[in-house]
Parts: C-alpha cells; sequence; structure tokens
C-alpha cells in the first residue's frame, strides 16, 4: 500500500525529518542535564537561562501576565505640579508653574481639560461640586466647577496659601506666609481667620476639627470647627502634609525623614522612618502612602501599625501631593512634569 501512495523520494523525505527530531529531542535532553549538573534542578517558572537582573519570568511577561515592570503609569501635565485631589471620576493636578490645573479621567488616563487658575496654584479639594485651588504667588483661591472647569469665582485669603481642606461645609485655607489660616463658606464668602503655628502648610479634617501642620515651628495645631484653638503638637521637623485614616492623624516631617502618628487626643503614637523629605500623604482605607520629595519614591506603612509594607519608584520630586481614587494612588513629581498612578 506504501509503495502505491508514495513514492520513493517521499518516503526518504519523511525517514529524514524523523531521524532530525529525534537528534533534536536527545540533543536538548543532554543540554538540560549538563546545565542542571552546574546549577541543579531546573524550576518550571524559574527565569530563563541569561536573566540575571530580574525576578520576573520572561514567560510570564510574554503571555501578559500582571508584573511589576506595569504599577507605576507616568502621565504628563503641567509644569511643576504640586497638589492633587479625586472628584470620584477625575483627577485634578495642580501644576504651580504654569499657573493651570489638569483634570485627568481615572478609568483610561486621558486628560480631559486643562483649566487656568491663579499664580502658583498648589493645593486642591473637591467639596461634592467644585474644586477649590489655593494659588500660592496671589494669595488667593479659586473655584472652579468640576464637571466642566468653569471659574465661578477668585477669593483672597491670606499671603502664600499653600492647602485647600473641606470640613463638608466649609473651605480652609493654610497661609503660609501669615501664619494663619482662612475659612470660607461654600460660596467664597469669609468667614474667618485664625492663628496658627509659624509656617502653615498642609490641612486635614477628622470629621470634627481641622489639623494645621506648622512647618516653622515643628508642631500641628488643631482647631474647632468655629476656628478655636484646641491644642498644639510638637511632632517631628518642618511638617508638611496631614492625613486622617479615620481614627489617627498622620504627619510627614520632611525636615526628619519620618512621620508622626498622633492620636486625636494629640498624643503621639508612633514615630515611623519613611524615604528622604517626606512631603505629602495619603491614606487608602488600610495603609498609609507616603511621597518622598527627596529620594523620589513613595512608601506605603500599615496604618494599624506603622510597619512598612514597600518602597515604590515614581518620578522626579514627588513634593506636591498624594490622592487615593479608590483603586490607585496618585503622585505628583515636581520635576519631571507627570503625575504617577500607582
Amino acid at each position: 500500500m506504501i509503495k502505491k501512495i508514495f513514492s520513493k523520494s517521499v518516503i526518504k523525505r519523511i525517514f529524514l525529518l524523523a531521524f532530525i527530531a529525534a537528534f533534536t529531542v536527545l540533543r536538548f535532553g543532554s543540554v538540560l542535564r549538563a546545565q542542571e549538573a552546574v546549577q541543579g534542578p531546573l524550576e518550571v517558572n524559574a527565569p530563563l537561562a541569561g536573566v540575571v537582573t530580574s525576578t520576573q519570568n520572561p514567560e510570564q511577561i510574554a503571555i501578559l501576565h500582571w508584573y511589576s515592570a506595569n504599577l507605576i503609569t507616568q502621565i504628563a501635565v503641567g509644569t511643576s505640579p504640586e497638589g492633587v485631589a479625586f472628584d470620584g471620576d477625575n483627577i485634578w493636578v495642580a501644576n504651580f508653574g504654569s499657573s493651570n490645573v489638569t483634570k485627568i479621567r481615572k478609568s483610561d488616563n486621558v486628560i480631559v481639560g486643562t483649566f487656568p487658575v491663579g499664580s502658583g496654584p498648589t493645593g486642591v479639594a473637591f467639596d461634592g461640586a467644585n474644586i477649590w485651588v489655593s494659588d500660592f504667588n496671589s494669595g488667593t483661591i479659586t473655584k472652579l466647577l468640576a464637571s466642566d472647569g468653569s471659574t465661578l469665582g477668585t477669593f483672597t485669603v491670606g499671603t502664600n496659601p499653600w492647602d485647600v481642606a473641606f470640613d463638608g461645609t466649609d473651605i480652609w485655607v493654610a497661609n503660609f506666609g501669615s501664619n494663619n489660616v482662612t475659612k470660607l463658606s461654600s460660596s467664597g464668602a469669609l468667614l474667618g481667620t485664625f492663628a496658627a503655628g509659624t509656617n502653615p502648610f498642609g490641612m486635614a479634617f477628622d470629621g470634627t476639627n481641622i489639623w494645621v501642620s506648622n512647618y516653622g515651628s515643628n508642631n500641628v495645631t488643631k482647631l474647632s470647627t468655629s476656628g478655636t484653638i484646641l491644642g498644639t503638637f510638637t511632632v517631628g521637623s518642618n511638617p508638611v502634609g496631614v492625613a486622617f485614616d479615620g481614627t489617627s492623624i498622620w504627619v510627614a516631617n520632611f525636615g526628619s525623614n519620618n512621620v508622626t502618628k498622633l492620636k486625636t487626643t494629640g498624643v503621639v503614637a508612633g514615630t515611623f522612618a519613611v524615604g528622604s523629605g517626606p512631603r505629602f500623604l495619603a491614606f487608602d482605607g488600610a495603609n498609609i502612602w507616603v511621597a518622598n520629595d527627596s529620594s523620589n519614591n513613595v512608601t506605603e506603612l500599615k496604618a494599624s501599625s506603622g510597619a512598612k509594607l514597600g518602597t515604590f519608584a515614581v518620578g522626579s520630586n514627588p513634593d506636591g501631593g498624594v490622592a487615593f481614587d479608590g483603586a490607585n494612588i496618585w503622585v505628583t513629581n515636581h520635576v519631571s512634569n507627570t503625575v504617577s498612578k500607582l
């Protein structure tokens, strides 16, 4: 039957291919045995030979398996970005050097708008409908409609306003240059100006009171929403950012490369080392994320204990802000003119 179907030349080619295949199998097996003799038994998921600078498996990368190289996305924004805030759908970034804010859609990282504000914008806050941006050089705060970025008003506050906080009803602004804080109504009307420490910088609301970090006096001021000082508490050197985790207050100490955890009574609950030059921080529901300006990374701490969970590289000089969008951490990089999404 074979003679009737195939010619002799075809039969010869079939036998030749079978021989080559058998030789290849034997040869590959001898190579593997030789490699095992030198390196030990091979692991199924071990990196391929020649991969000496990574613990990632290139086979997993090739099939689009999740790996750490995809942890961080860099998105170009304006010049010298500082503060950042989340409005439920979008990320807002204050660009100090270009005097505008960038609006980024969270779902796909698309920039949906760039809107002018005052000179040298730094802090950003969302009040449920509007975006409030402090204008450091102008001594003002700009109110934008979150839905379309249109300007709703510009209001005079103190000298060199830096950070902004919303207490559920009113807007609070830390005035670095005049050593006080300004309270505005949702319409922008001035409700009061209250003394703080030296060079007030960051702000946070704990559900009842306002906390202000004082960069020049190495402490934080606790204010009632009526503006009464309820206490002043010593923290580390040159405190900047402030965040509330639902139980405690966290303060980033730029000059001492650590963060202070305070109970809402003002009692120190812990001090934890982070990177170099920590500036701002955010809470993600379980952990605290700290942006380290001088080491170009962010530190993740367990909120309950302060234990370090990881350190992640970002852009150059992440000194302006950190925000959580419900799934990702956003960090502004002042020198590289980008925002990192982790």
